[in-house]
């Protein structure tokens, strides 16, 4: 996969730019609460955070389709960077809760969709070789699965690291430095970037304004069909709602739980477990050519999850941090089956010229599954106790995996209405993703 043509370039820049976005959260919970000490208003403004990032990271998506990646990035990252350190001296001035909630919007907003752009580009990198179907295709789905929850080993633990060893605003510092150096890198890597959606070219008039039979054909055949067409996408957002619970949740709950046993510095580190669970189920997966449907493995794969999420809280009424460690870590192996099936399926099932909006509408919902359970958490940890936190993951994995059995027909969108053709993208979506 690392020998294709083009690929070194942007894997190493997208990591690095990807790197903070896993020490945002935890940097917003870990310095608020420690200049408020409320766990309700940390979690109030990580979910501000998570919100504003899930309703535009589609935009984002959209018009890194239309414009180009390099485009919408660099403006990103610089006003991320900025927001950033609005945030961090609002916190540190002990101003009131609004403006915090007010200074996290555009930080949210702001983060850069690194991950759906290093998606894109490997979708792109495939499509114009010689197989489009290549299983290597798999083997990049995986990669960016394992690849995004080693940043979630690192950066918890190094966000705690900085906030509680260095300075309480350290983390937020070094998330937003991060950020700008690691973006304008990754944007400066223009030769592998997607090309730019024909949607926002077509339809201008020919010479001498004159538009002919050919110029409306090519503006009809330029119409660019908005990612959530595909029966599927909604399907899979539920699905990925439930897993940014997870993050969300634990990252409160491990958070208040290290504290309640006097260990505050042990979050980081039973966050880290947790993902790091994630990412060695990530690695095996990858390395196993599967022959049977995504869509089966998705709906047998996400009931496990739940299993797993339910016995959080009662591990944690036990005060053991081994015992809360091993059962993070199941959970984390769950989770990896459940992202990669479902970019698996979003790769396959939303035509080439949406696809950048598709994966952001995916990452988007793990944002906004996060910011709502950052919120219920830090309530629930305020008010019940800290082991109460954990019910958050069992409740959003189980109303996820519902909406999955329910719908389980839009991931074979074929079976029931044949082939579904997206104007302009001129590719039939297939029953079955293999």
């Amino acid at each position: 996969m690392l020998r294709t043509p083009g690929a070194r370039s942007f894997v190493l820049p997208g990591f690095a730019a990807r790197q903070p976005f896993a020490m945002l959260t935890m940097s917003i919970v870990l310095l608020v609460e420690h200049t408020s000490g409320s766990y309700t208003l940390a979690g109030t403004v990580a979910a501000a955070a998570g919100l504003s990032m899930a309703f535009f990271a589609p935009v984002s998506g959209t018009l890194a389709d239309r414009h180009g990646q390099p485009a919408v990035l660099v403006p990103s990252v610089v006003l991320h960077a900025a927001s950033v350190a609005l945030l961090s001296v609002l916190a540190l001035a002990g101003a009131p809760g609004w403006a915090l909630v007010a200074a996290a919007v555009p930080t949210g907003a702001s983060i850069p969709q690194v991950g759906p752009m290093v998606r894109a580009r490997w979708s792109h990198l495939f499509a114009a070789g010689p197989d489009p179907r290549t299983p290597l295709q798999h083997t990049a789905t995986a990669f960016e699965s394992v690849t995004d929850e080693f940043t979630f080993v690192v950066g918890p633990v190094l966000a705690a690291a900085l906030c509680t060893g260095v300075h309480p605003a350290a983390g937020l510092v070094a998330e937003g430095t991060l950020t700008l150096a690691g973006g304008l890198l990754f944007a400066a890597q223009r030769r592998t970037a997607p090309p730019v959606g024909r949607g926002g070219r077509a339809g201008r008039t020919g010479r001498g304004g004159r538009r002919g039979r050919a110029g409306r054909a090519g503006a009809y055949r330029g119409r660019r069909a908005p990612a959530l067409r595909a029966p599927a996408l909604p399907v899979l957002v539920a699905a990925f709602f439930g897993v940014g619970a997870v993050f969300g949740g634990m990252q409160v709950s491990l958070t208040a739980f290290s504290e309640s046993i006097g260990r505050p510095g042990l979050s980081g580190i039973l966050y880290g477990v947790f993902a790091a669970g994630n990412m060695l189920a990530g690695v095996a997966i990858g390395m196993v050519h599967w022959r049977g449907p995504a869509q089966r493995r998705l709906l047998v794969t996400y009931p496990l999850l739940v299993v797993t999420a339910s016995g959080l809280w009662a591990v944690a009424g036990l005060e053991s941090a081994a015992a809360l460690g091993g059962l993070g870590l199941a959970v984390g192996v769950c989770i990896a089956p459940a992202l990669i099936t479902g970019f698996t399926l979003a790769d396959a099932l939303v035509p080439r010229e949406a696809r950048t909006e598709a994966f952001t509408w995916l990452t988007g919902a793990v944002a906004l599954g996060q910011a709502a359970a950052t919120t219920a958490a830090g309530r629930l940890v305020d008010g019940p106790g800290a082991s109460a936190g954990f019910l958050v993951p069992l409740a959003a994995t189980a109303l996820a995996c519902a909406t999955l059995l329910l719908l389980r027909r839009r991931l074979h969108p074929a079976e029931s209405h044949g082939t579904i053709t997206f104007r302009g993208a001129g590719r039939p979506v297939p029953a079955s993703v293999d």
